[in-house]
């Protein structure tokens, strides 16, 4: 059992333009997060992960960088940020830095240069081709829709950008690049951050020649993740970066790597490798999608047997070999209460149940801000009210290809990014206390309901559920390090599993669904022998026969008593 900080703490992400706005201009920034820190302290988490703050244009929300050296102008100054780091580690917190290794803002000074001419000492920080027949150098599509490939007049040109065109795609190859690229990483840890998350930090490296994929329909693009993601190359820029730079300082390391499963993950966190100490994986993100990538918007009823095939894998892979990274939702994805549980009736209960599936899973858990006290998706009946830059090139291509635009609401509804990122929600006054100006983006109408303030005041309510669970974890090193193994791999309705270190024993039992279901207690266990350590239903029901009867949407976690 190989005990390190980064395995036993828990963090917390923050999406800074819609955590707290301090002085009212409708976003969130730095000093919004400073008055929160005691918040997040009495929480009870360990580490904040900051989404990109760095100067940045903003058509991704802050993840088309233009200045790694700078805090964008509307989160505040350098000054504030060493002092929020400062006041959080005064607190015994930590702070995780977003850092985007895979791409810049198409505003980047690099950029300026390379653009400029094609013999600049810059031009090969980006990844420049010529077009082929009159057309784009090759096949590939981009996450956001179209073509990877944006033509630039000023070289006659095409500049490759995976994501929007705003955010054109580093070159890796290019020596002097990456040498700039580890000097910024290495300035971040002079100044006291205590990790980063590498985003789409798997696309680093795509494959040589850069060749159309293949097309049997001979499409004008098509899904070519297969020729820039995970490739070896990714591993031998992180092992160079890992011995040059972290090593040394031995920060918090996850990288967001999409298209992977735990055999594969572990070349990135495997104990004998030499990289990183955890990954985001995105199984489990596609069991409502009919494909993974662009698919997700194109809906799929989720089965709970799927869902526990996934993360077990994950869980029982890793055991021993690496580290898992735990989440159900982040600024990417929807509100994990509107997809996984039921944000009606059971919108309590159902997030206090998810809440219980992510901390007493091995693996660091990852709370996103909102999560703990059960906000859910937001339905807007315009897409103006959308901000997502993927959302609205999902809206404009189908517009444009005559699908009916009702159903293409539905999916934005149930699949926007913007479903995360509404501004969180403080109190019941106007904006949900996040600011006194207008909101950059409207806030959920749910907020009079839903806050941290009522929250506060309900003993029963998910943020007193959560606190009370991150502190059970924080005791208990069976839940953070001991074996798991799955119960009831077909049930369709009850996620079971064990977690076991030496004589220590959990059981942990989940229903997913708004219905009774039964179960026995599984083999070993007795009634008699099961404490109880936590569960988010007063009154248990248990028939004669030594079955457990769940209430809708029911969590119960046992210690095994000897």
């Amino acid at each position: 059992m190989h005990i390190v900080w980064w395995k036993e703490s828990v963090v917390y992400q923050i999406y800074p333009i819609s955590f707290k706005d301090s002085d009212g201009d409708g976003h969130g920034d730095l000093q919004g997060i400073y008055e929160k820190l005691d918040y997040l302290t009495d929480l009870g988490i360990d580490v904040i992960w900051i989404c990109p703050i760095y100067e940045s244009p903003g058509y991704d929300n802050g993840y088309d960088i233009s200045d790694y050296y700078a805090i964008m102008r509307k989160f505040g100054t350098m000054d504030d940020f060493d002092r929020l780091l400062e006041e959080a580690h005064r607190r015994g917190l930590k702070i995780m830095m977003d850092l985007v290794l895979n791409h810049t803002s198409d505003e980047h000074a690099w950029f300026a240069e390379s653009r400029s001419s094609k013999v600049n000492p810059k031009r090969d920080y980006y990844i420049w081709r010529s077009g082929k027949n009159g057309q784009v150098p090759n096949n590939w599509e981009s996450y956001f829709g179209g073509s990877v490939w944006k033509h630039d007049p000023e070289t006659n040109e095409y500049y490759l950008h995976l994501y929007s065109e705003h955010q054109p795609d580093l070159n890796w190859n290019n020596a002097q690049m990456a040498e700039e690229m580890y000097g910024m990483v290495h300035w971040w840890l002079q100044k006291g951050v205590d990790g980063f998350r590498f985003d789409a930090v798997a696309h680093i490296a795509k494959a040589e020649g850069l060749p159309s994929a293949h097309n049997p329909d001979n499409l004008p693009v098509v899904p070519a993740y297969q020729l820039f993601s995970n490739l070896e190359q990714v591993h031998s820029i992180l092992n160079k970066l890992n011995d040059m730079i972290l090593k040394p300082y031995g920060p918090m390391t996850v990288g967001e790597t999409s298209g992977l499963g735990p055999e594969q993950a572990l070349a990135y966190i495997g104990t004998d490798r030499n990289e990183l100490n955890m990954v985001f994986q995105f199984e489990h993100m596609f069991v409502d999608a009919k494909s993974s990538g662009i698919g997700k918007w194109n809906y799929r009823e989720w089965k709970l047997t799927e869902l526990k095939e996934i993360m077990s894998r994950w869980q029982t892979v890793l055991h021993g070999r690496g580290w898992n990274a735990n989440y159900m939702g982040n600024h990417d994805q929807p509100r994990p209460v509107s997809r996984f549980g039921d944000d009606g009736r059971y919108r309590v209960r159902s997030a206090q149940m998810l809440a219980t599936w992510m901390l007493t899973l091995e693996g660091t858990p990852y709370i996103y801000q909102g999560e703990e006290i059960g906000m859910t998706n937001v339905a807007f009946p315009n897409i103006d009210q959308y901000r997502d830059i993927e959302t609205m090139n999902y809206y404009r291509h189908y517009i444009a290809q005559g699908r009916d635009k009702n159903d293409i609401m539905e999916a934005i509804w149930k699949k926007s990014r913007d479903n995360a990122r509404t501004p969180m929600q403080w109190d019941d006054t106007e904006h949900a206390g996040f600011t006194e100006g207008q909101p950059w983006i409207q806030v959920n109408d749910n907020y009079t309901e839903i806050n941290v303030a009522a929250a506060e005041n309900d003993p029963g309510s998910v943020l007193h559920y959560y606190r009370k669970l991150i502190a059970i974890r924080k005791k208990s090193k069976v839940l953070i390090y001991g074996e798991y193994e799955l119960l009831l791999p077909d049930d369709p309705d009850i996620y079971a599993y064990t977690r076991t270190l030496g004589d220590e024993k959990m059981l942990i039992i989940l229903n997913f669904r708004g219905n009774e279901p039964e179960m026995h207690w599984p083999e070993g266990w007795t009634e008699n022998q099961a404490k109880l350590v936590i569960g988010n239903v007063k009154r248990r029901y248990s028939t004669d026969e030594g079955t457990i009867l769940l209430q809708p949407y029911e969590a119960r976690v046992y210690m095994m008593q000897s």
